[in-house]
């Protein structure tokens, strides 16, 4: 039963709440590509020092991720706070 079994991966995704277009653009390519491989991704929000007044923004960001990697993955929890960091899990479709 054992042997059988199989190791579920976990891959983050690291945003800030003032992420830039391209830089999106280019953690969301790795998202996707992390979730064809079959790993599950958590992506998350994190809020240095002042900036947790943008809690919005980072809800906004993690919600059009969401709805981006809609294709790729099933959302398993929505944005949450946790102390400092926002955080979101993508699980791969089968």
């Amino acid at each position: 039963m054992k042997a059988k079994s199989t190791k579920v991966i976990v891959k983050e995704i690291r945003f800030g709440p003032n992420t830039d277009e391209h830089d999106y653009e280019f953690k969301k390519k790795h998202g996707i590509k992390f979730l064809k491989e079959g790993a599950k991704l958590k992506a998350f929000v994190f809020f240095k020092g002042r900036s947790i007044i943008y809690k919005e923004k980072g809800q906004i960001l993690l919600l059009r991720l969401a709805q981006e990697l809609e294709e790729y993955g099933k959302v398993e929890s929505l944005p949450t706070m946790e102390g400092k960091k926002m955080i979101m899990f993508v699980a791969p479709k089968k």
